[in-house]
């Protein structure tokens, strides 16, 4: 079953964003180079996007999937855009699109 597992944050000051979220929350998080970081509970984690030209203008929900390419065609289908194709990254590969409302989300295969 699709469910929502993970939500990206931009983050225009990383070192600053994950103080707050550790100290406020307590959370932890595991570093994927310079410009990213994220929690890593296997329940809903939170990913901090510092990279400027990766990340989205407001938080971006990651839905959770079973295949990829069957849920990228429904997206389509459906009347989605896509507007990041597939690509791989550590941990899995997805896609990113806008629903008819404008919002853009994810969805994920993970490894």
């Amino acid at each position: 079953m699709s469910r929502i597992c993970f939500v990206e944050l931009p983050a225009s000051d990383l070192p600053s964003a994950r103080a707050f979220y550790a100290d406020a929350f307590g959370l932890a998080f595991t570093d994927f180079g310079p410009s990213y970081t994220c929690t890593l509970t296997g329940d809903v984690d939170i990913g901090l996007q510092a990279d400027a030209s990766e990340a989205t203008s407001a938080p971006l929900a990651v839905i959770a999937v079973d295949d990829l390419e069957a849920s990228l065609e429904a997206v389509n289908k459906a009347g989605g855009v896509i507007t990041k194709p597939v690509f791989a990254f550590p941990g899995g590969r997805r896609f990113h699109f806008r629903d008819p409302s404008g919002n853009e989300l994810a969805a994920l295969k993970a490894d």
